[in-house]
């Protein structure tokens, strides 16, 4: 089984969730608590390659920290949300798991068999 790496929120119960289902199929899991570690915009790219998605699409529209930016208002387009999504964190959808060529979101957290 390929070594799994989470980006880890422990606030949130669906990481949780996803980091004990990992841990409970005996998988190699590095832990990315990416709020303290943010991830940088190359790495976030990376991400989005492997998950085949947009930067938007990992947007946490509803958190506050979206409002106060603006967004609601005049989102960012494109790779302009990299730079957005490392300065702030908290606004990267959750977990997102990868084995380093495919990743996955664990909304819900079964999401993350796929890699297993």
């Amino acid at each position: 089984m390929p070594k799994l790496t989470i980006f880890h929120n422990s606030r949130c119960s669906k990481s949780r969730e996803t980091l004990a289902l990992l841990e409970k199929a005996g998988a190699d899991v590095k832990v990315v608590n990416y709020l303290d570690t943010p991830p940088t915009p190359p790495e976030l790219k990376a991400l989005l390659t492997q998950l085949g998605m947009k930067p938007e699409e990992i947007v946490r529209t509803k958190e506050e920290r979206y409002a106060e930016l603006g967004f609601k208002t005049k989102p960012p387009q494109g790779d302009e949300w990299l730079k957005i999504l490392s300065a702030n964190p908290e606004l990267i959808e959750r977990p997102i798991v990868t084995n380093g060529k495919k990743a996955v979101i664990g909304r819900p957290p079964e999401n993350v068999k796929a890699l297993l």
